[in-house]
């Protein structure tokens, strides 16, 4: 969901061309992990899970391997965390219509040299 509320990056842009809006994520989660506690009060910072933390790695090392200099995107954290085929967020973008072709066709519009996020 950060990506869709950041709002402004490249991955959040693809994904409400293709369909895949804040609220359709959200209600998504909803069905996947269940009904949130209202009166649980998360840590300052929350710990990232097994998959999120293999999701950023992954970005990372396919940034290292590019050979692109510059920062992660939210196009590497979004492809990230396509790569993890197990994960909820795989599963939840999966049923919201994306797929490797549509992770291939971000990719391309995110890789090379000159591309600035956002």
């Amino acid at each position: 969901m950060g990506i869709m509320i950041e709002g402004t990056g490249v991955a959040a842009k693809y994904l409400w061309e293709n369909g895949i809006t804040l609220f359709k994520v959200r209600d998504e989660i909803t069905r996947v992990r269940g009904k949130p506690d209202f009166y649980y009060f998360p840590p300052e910072q929350p710990p990232v899970t097994e998959d999120a933390q293999r999701a950023l790695d992954w970005a990372v090392d396919n940034k290292i391997k590019s050979g692109v200099s510059g920062e992660i995107t939210t196009s590497d954290v979004l492809l990230g965390i396509w790569s993890e085929t197990d994960s909820p967020g795989h599963k939840i973008l999966a049923t919201l219509g994306f797929n490797d072709e549509k992770a291939k066709e971000l990719d391309s519009k995110s890789a090379g040299p000159g591309f600035l996020e956002g």
